[in-house]
Protein backbone atom coordinates (compact mmCIF):
# COMPACT_ATOMS: atom_id res chain seq x y z
CA UNK A 1 0.00 0.00 0.00
CA UNK A 2 1.22 3.40 -1.50
CA UNK A 3 1.25 6.35 1.11
CA UNK A 4 1.47 10.20 -0.72
CA UNK A 5 2.84 13.28 1.39
CA UNK A 6 0.49 15.91 0.46
CA UNK A 7 -0.72 19.75 1.53
CA UNK A 8 -3.93 20.49 2.03
CA UNK A 9 -5.53 23.19 0.59
CA UNK A 10 -8.55 23.56 2.29
CA UNK A 11 -10.32 22.18 5.19
CA UNK A 12 -10.91 18.29 5.07
CA UNK A 13 -13.14 17.02 7.99
CA UNK A 14 -11.02 13.94 9.87
CA UNK A 15 -8.01 15.02 7.75
CA UNK A 16 -7.14 18.79 8.81
CA UNK A 17 -7.18 22.20 7.65
CA UNK A 18 -5.36 24.31 5.09
CA UNK A 19 -1.97 24.30 5.19
CA UNK A 20 -1.09 20.83 6.88
CA UNK A 21 0.56 18.44 5.50
CA UNK A 22 -0.73 14.62 6.28
CA UNK A 23 0.38 11.44 4.59
CA UNK A 24 -2.62 9.77 3.11
CA UNK A 25 -2.99 6.33 0.84
CA UNK A 26 -2.50 6.98 -2.68
CA UNK A 27 -6.15 6.01 -3.95
CA UNK A 28 -7.77 8.56 -1.53
CA UNK A 29 -4.97 11.38 -2.99
CA UNK A 30 -5.33 10.62 -6.69
CA UNK A 31 -9.47 9.64 -6.39
CA UNK A 32 -10.63 12.51 -3.92
CA UNK A 33 -8.38 15.10 -2.77
CA UNK A 34 -6.32 16.21 -5.98
CA UNK A 35 -9.17 16.02 -8.40
CA UNK A 36 -11.03 18.24 -6.17
CA UNK A 37 -8.45 20.63 -5.52
CA UNK A 38 -8.74 20.07 -1.40
CA UNK A 39 -4.53 19.08 -1.52
CA UNK A 40 -1.51 19.47 -3.70
CA UNK A 41 1.31 17.40 -3.47
CA UNK A 42 4.17 18.34 -1.17
CA UNK A 43 7.38 19.48 -2.79
CA UNK A 44 9.72 21.94 -1.65
CA UNK A 45 8.21 24.66 -4.05
CA UNK A 46 4.60 23.81 -2.55
CA UNK A 47 6.34 24.28 1.34
CA UNK A 48 7.16 28.09 0.73
CA UNK A 49 3.99 28.56 -0.87
CA UNK A 50 2.43 26.67 2.12
CA UNK A 51 4.06 29.01 4.50
CA UNK A 52 2.07 32.07 3.56
CA UNK A 53 -0.59 30.47 3.44
CA UNK A 54 0.21 29.14 6.92
CA UNK A 55 1.28 32.75 8.12
CA UNK A 56 -2.68 34.21 6.48
CA UNK A 57 -4.65 31.48 8.00
CA UNK A 58 -3.10 32.33 11.77
CA UNK A 59 -4.65 36.07 11.32
CA UNK A 60 -7.58 34.91 10.24
CA UNK A 61 -7.95 31.88 12.82
CA UNK A 62 -8.12 35.06 15.62
CA UNK A 63 -10.60 36.92 13.79
CA UNK A 64 -12.88 33.66 13.07
CA UNK A 65 -12.83 32.39 16.62
CA UNK A 66 -14.02 35.74 17.92
CA UNK A 67 -16.59 35.30 15.22
CA UNK A 68 -17.43 31.56 16.04
CA UNK A 69 -17.96 32.44 19.48
CA UNK A 70 -20.36 35.05 19.00
CA UNK A 71 -22.13 32.98 16.06
CA UNK A 72 -22.12 30.28 18.62
CA UNK A 73 -24.09 32.59 21.27
CA UNK A 74 -26.49 33.01 18.64
CA UNK A 75 -27.27 29.60 17.57
CA UNK A 76 -26.94 28.34 21.52
CA UNK A 77 -30.02 31.12 22.27
CA UNK A 78 -32.18 30.05 19.48
CA UNK A 79 -34.89 27.28 19.38
CA UNK A 80 -35.59 26.16 15.46
CA UNK A 81 -38.82 24.80 14.35
CA UNK A 82 -38.64 22.94 11.17
CA UNK A 83 -41.56 22.09 9.20
CA UNK A 84 -41.60 18.68 7.22
CA UNK A 85 -44.25 15.97 5.94
CA UNK A 86 -45.16 13.64 8.06
CA UNK A 87 -47.37 9.97 8.36
CA UNK A 88 -49.16 8.93 10.60
CA UNK A 89 -47.18 8.78 14.79
CA UNK A 90 -44.93 11.24 13.62
CA UNK A 91 -43.05 9.27 10.94
CA UNK A 92 -41.39 12.05 8.23
CA UNK A 93 -41.34 10.75 4.31
CA UNK A 94 -37.85 11.76 3.81
CA UNK A 95 -35.52 13.20 6.88
CA UNK A 96 -33.94 15.63 7.53
CA UNK A 97 -31.12 16.96 5.34
CA UNK A 98 -28.25 19.41 6.52
CA UNK A 99 -29.62 21.88 3.98
CA UNK A 100 -33.11 21.88 5.21
CA UNK A 101 -31.25 22.42 9.14
CA UNK A 102 -29.36 25.52 7.44
CA UNK A 103 -32.68 26.91 5.34
CA UNK A 104 -34.95 26.30 9.04
CA UNK A 105 -32.04 28.62 10.67
CA UNK A 106 -31.73 31.12 8.16
CA UNK A 107 -35.56 31.22 8.38
CA UNK A 108 -35.38 31.73 11.64
CA UNK A 109 -33.52 34.75 11.65
CA UNK A 110 -30.07 32.68 12.61
CA UNK A 111 -26.90 33.42 10.96
CA UNK A 112 -25.85 31.79 7.61
CA UNK A 113 -24.16 28.78 8.24
CA UNK A 114 -22.20 26.29 6.05
CA UNK A 115 -24.67 22.94 5.76
CA UNK A 116 -21.26 20.98 5.74
CA UNK A 117 -20.15 22.29 8.96
CA UNK A 118 -23.90 21.08 10.13
CA UNK A 119 -23.39 17.60 11.89
CA UNK A 120 -26.33 15.26 12.11
CA UNK A 121 -26.64 12.46 15.12
CA UNK A 122 -27.77 10.15 13.03
CA UNK A 123 -30.58 10.66 10.28
CA UNK A 124 -33.82 12.28 11.66
CA UNK A 125 -37.15 10.43 10.76
CA UNK A 126 -39.74 11.70 12.94
CA UNK A 127 -41.52 14.73 14.05
CA UNK A 128 -40.01 16.16 17.72
CA UNK A 129 -37.38 17.99 19.28
CA UNK A 130 -33.53 16.96 17.97
CA UNK A 131 -30.11 18.50 18.97
CA UNK A 132 -27.84 18.95 16.10
CA UNK A 133 -23.69 19.91 16.48
CA UNK A 134 -23.13 23.16 14.18
CA UNK A 135 -19.09 22.96 13.99
CA UNK A 136 -19.14 26.95 13.80
CA UNK A 137 -14.66 26.71 14.17
CA UNK A 138 -12.26 23.74 14.29
CA UNK A 139 -12.25 24.63 17.95
CA UNK A 140 -15.93 25.83 18.56
CA UNK A 141 -18.88 23.79 18.00
CA UNK A 142 -22.20 24.22 19.59
CA UNK A 143 -25.97 22.15 19.96
CA UNK A 144 -28.59 23.49 18.02
CA UNK A 145 -32.06 22.43 19.43
CA UNK A 146 -34.57 21.53 16.61
CA UNK A 147 -37.84 21.83 16.47
CA UNK A 148 -39.58 19.33 13.62
CA UNK A 149 -43.10 19.25 13.29
CA UNK A 150 -45.78 17.96 11.19
CA UNK A 151 -46.32 20.52 8.12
Amino acid sequence: MSTMKLILTAEVTGLGSSGDTVEVKGGYARNYLLPRGLAMLSTRGAEKQIQSLRRARAARDVRSLEEAQSVAAQLSNLTVTLPARAGEGGRLFGRITTADVVAAVTAAGGPALDRRRVELPSSIKSTGTHTVTVRVHPEVSTPLTLEVVAG
